[in-house]
């Protein structure tokens, strides 16, 4: 096997691990997330606990990074106190080096009985936590294949030329192997990916111990820079407990490097065989973190809130700054930039209220607290620019004002007011369906799911139509929503009917949903008809309205 394709096998057996602790991930914070995140809250007041809590935390979400975050938002929130988190965080890390011991383990046995088990329950069932927890178990038992896979690509390396002359280049540059580990860390952004390959390799001979305890303790300063890379957008209050823990872990993996290549201390004690040495240095390290970072954890957040207050950046301008600059006062004394102004401020809207009726659906099919307070907070950016809007076009001078631009003054007023409607509609209506689909566990049918998804497709269609119409004024484009807005209303007496008939059939999981079906139907349906009236002033003005229906096109 020639080396070019070992390593091609490689590279999909690594990714393979990476795309597994994800899945095992995402599954855990799916399906059990939010009850995690309160039972962390009253358990990280206790130092003991709170390593406890951690590390039992990066266990089930095979990632010591994601706690890191999850407790910085809680530090930043006022939550717990800094030096709190920091202790969890550094109980996750030890939780995150069992992890690397479990999986060591010969659990060959486990890969088929958790994926079919796993995809046996996913397909079985429509009940979101049912589904997560089958992810969760074709996660573990992809997780276990890849470390096989892994073992497997590795084997021809033993006859290779090159990679000797590479691991002799290395273990006798120890500096040089453990920055390269944290590199690849990083770049793996998972510590336990990174060291179950290496331990892999040294399984294979391909690595010696040695070597292997110097990469371990690069991954472990690549694991902290993975949470302190990835806290950038945080508040500075929030990146505390990040920050912290790269520089315990830092601090602490060069003065391990330092005393390793100085006393050069036999290894024989923590295991008879190279893989064993592994694993136990990497839990004996962050063992060591957790009673030594204790007493001084305080110390260390204070020293980085210090830093960080000091190293904080100038607040970027955001886009609401940039929208709402657009809205220059120096132009309402000529209407024809004052209303291109408009123009631009509307066209914010019009994206923004965008993003909501695409995350909106998203949310019906998987319902995430967070997201869902995130889409309610851009209902009142809607408000808050509408506000501005009307505001800055009641200030024109009208004085100097042609027909033209009177009549495209109260198209952009009654356009700033549909989309706010259009925004509330999916905040106080459909948002409030999306929560209680949740609390109450329901699952759409698939037949009713697909319906309401072309519904929505439908619907979103129409809304880019809209918002073209509105800034081009193309007369043409506009027939084509009224017409869309025609077969809209096809399409949602054609939903209701087969919802109705599933109804009469007696489908048990149509029963369950029925009225939050109707429900999304109809406002969907309204959604709709508030964006295709922004076509009537364009059809109006060209002679295509009549009455309220189109004329026949000649």
């Amino acid at each position: 096997m020639t080396g070019s394709v070992v390593l091609v096998h490689l590279a999909g057996a690594v990714a393979l691990l990476l795309w597994a602790t994800r899945m095992v991930r995402t599954g855990v914070e799916r399906a059990y997330g939010d009850v995690l995140r309160r039972k962390l809250r009253g358990t990280l007041k206790n130092p003991l606990l709170a390593v406890a809590a951690g590390g039992a935390l990066a266990i089930a979400f095979q990632s010591a990074t994601a706690v890191s975050l999850l407790v910085g938002s809680f530090a930043g929130s006022g939550i717990v106190s800094s030096a709190a988190g920091l202790v969890a965080v550094l109980g996750a890390d030890l939780g995150s080096a069992f992890v690397v011991k479990l999986l060591t383990f010969d659990l060959s046995l486990l890969v088929p009985a958790a994926l079919f088990t796993g995809t046996a329950i996913f397909l079985a069932t429509e009940r979101r936590a049912w589904r997560q927890f089958g992810r969760i178990l074709v996660g573990v038992g992809l997780l276990i294949l890849s470390l096989q896979l892994i073992g497997d690509a590795s084997e021809p390396l033993r006859e290779s030329r090159i990679l000797p002359v590479i691991i002799n280049y290395l273990s006798g540059d120890p500096i040089t192997a453990f920055l390269i580990a944290a590199l690849a860390t990083w770049l793996f952004h998972s510590s336990v990916a990174f060291i179950l390959l290496v331990v892999a390799l040294a399984a294979r001979g391909l690595v010696p111990a040695e070597l292997g305890v110097v990469m371990v303790l690069g991954a472990n300063l690549g694991g902290g820079l993975i949470a302190a890379m990835l806290s950038r957008a945080m508040p500075p209050a929030s990146r505390t407990v990040p920050l912290g823990n790269l520089v315990i872990r830092g601090i602490g993996a060069m003065l391990a490097l330092t005393g390793l290549v100085w006393f050069a201390p036999p290894l024989d004690m923590l295991g008879a065989s190279a893989p064993l040495q592994l694993v136990h240095a990497h839990i004996a390290f962050n063992l060591a973190l957790v009673i030594l970072g204790l007493p001084f954890a305080g110390l260390v957040t204070r020293g980085v809130e210090r830093w960080a207050s000091y190293a904080a950046p100038a607040a970027p301008v955001t886009l609401e700054d940039k929208e709402a600059s657009a809205l220059d006062p120096e132009a309402l004394g000529t209407p024809s930039r004052a209303l291109a102004n408009v123009t631009r401020a509307v066209v914010g809207v019009c994206e923004t209220v965008e993003v909501m009726l695409k995350n909106i659906m998203e949310l019906y099919e998987e319902p995430d607290r967070a997201r869902m307070d995130a889409l309610a907070a851009l209902d009142d950016r809607v408000d808050r620019k509408h506000a501005a809007i009307k505001l800055y076009l009641a200030r024109i001078t009208t004085d100097d004002m042609s027909e033209d631009e009177e009549r495209r003054t109260g198209e952009l007023l009654d356009a700033c007011v549909k989309l706010e409607q259009v925004g509330d509609i999916i905040v106080r209506n459909m948002l409030v369906h999306v929560k209680k689909k949740l609390d109450r566990g329901l699952t759409f049918t698939p037949e009713g799911w697909r319906e309401l998804s072309n519904l929505h497709a439908s619907v979103l269609s129409n809304a880019r139509l809209a918002f073209n119409v509105l800034i081009s004024r193309d007369s043409s484009t506009a027939l084509q929503l009224v017409r869309e807005k025609d077969r809209m209303r096809d399409i949602e007496r054609e939903t209701s009917q087969r919802h109705f008939e599933r109804l009469r059939e007696g489908a048990k999981k149509s029963l369950e949903t029925s009225t939050l079906h109707l429900d999304t139907i109809r406002d969907l349906k309204q959604i709709n008809s508030l964006l295709a009236s922004i076509a009537y002033p364009v059809l109006e003005e060209q002679g295509l309205l009549g009455g309220t229906r189109l004329k026949a096109a000649e």
